[in-house]
């Protein structure tokens, strides 16, 4: 199966007719999209209802998570069910099986990496903010343990690894995912992992039980390869 993965649209209106050529011949290129969260800029369903038009219009089966700033506006849940309305499947720790490949999603959470992640002490802002990201783990070890499939994809917005955040400023690595994603998809085991979310981050990593891990926001891939807002990858 030929996945075309991005994240971080940022989509706003007047980008319309932009997006729609970005993405022309994505349905020549690939069997499923996949985008990984941010798929618009306030969270604001008028966005959202842009976005859809245009994603009908490239006719190839999609897969979606959103990210923090579809959480903006409070219509996080109005935003899920408008692309689920339209046969986009949200995945929410939910899963998703297409053509034997099994697709397990959650939004995720930061927390930081390896002995750097923050632990559940002190002041209980803290302990909200590490409850938080324990809470999409839980998410996505749900969403994995429903599938039966013999190649499983991971789509998530905030990074389960430090190598594909690697490129932004160190001080907010925190914010950029956390290994407590990790952790769930080397219990399960996956062929590939997606995300976005860490615009100047690195384009390839891997869990340490050897996942493969990349990170598709759209500024990164465009860096990777100019004019081309999707990166191809296989399963």
């Amino acid at each position: 199966m030929r996945i075309a993965a991005i994240g971080d649209l940022h989509f706003a209106r007047q980008g319309y007719d932009r997006f729609r050529e970005q993405m022309s011949r994505v349905r020549d290129e690939a069997d499923v999209l996949v985008l990984a969260g941010d798929l618009t800029n306030f969270g604001e369903p008028q966005e959202m209802e842009s976005l859809i038009n245009a994603l009908l219009r490239l006719r190839i089966a999609t897969v979606a998570v959103l990210g923090n700033h579809d959480y903006e506006s409070g219509h996080a849940g109005e935003l899920m069910k408008m692309m689920t309305d339209q046969g986009i499947k949200v995945l929410d720790g939910t899963a998703y099986e297409r053509d034997g490949v099994g697709f397990a999603g959650a939004k995720g959470f930061g927390g930081g990496f390896g002995r750097g992640a923050l632990t559940a002490f002190g002041e209980p802002e803290v302990k909200a903010f590490v409850q938080g990201a324990i809470d999409e783990s839980l998410k996505l070890e749900r969403a994995l343990s429903q599938l039966r499939t013999p190649k499983r994809v991971v789509v998530l917005h905030y990074s389960p690894v430090v190598a594909t955040v690697a490129g932004e400023p160190p001080e907010i690595y925190p914010y950029l995912g956390s290994s407590r994603l990790a952790e769930v998809i080397d219990r399960h085991g996956a062929d590939l992992v997606v995300h976005g979310h860490a615009h100047g981050g690195s384009a390839e990593g891997k869990t340490t039980a050897g996942c493969p891990v990349y990170n598709v926001a759209m500024g990164l891939n465009l860096a990777q390869t100019p004019g081309r807002v999707y990166r191809v990858l296989e399963v």
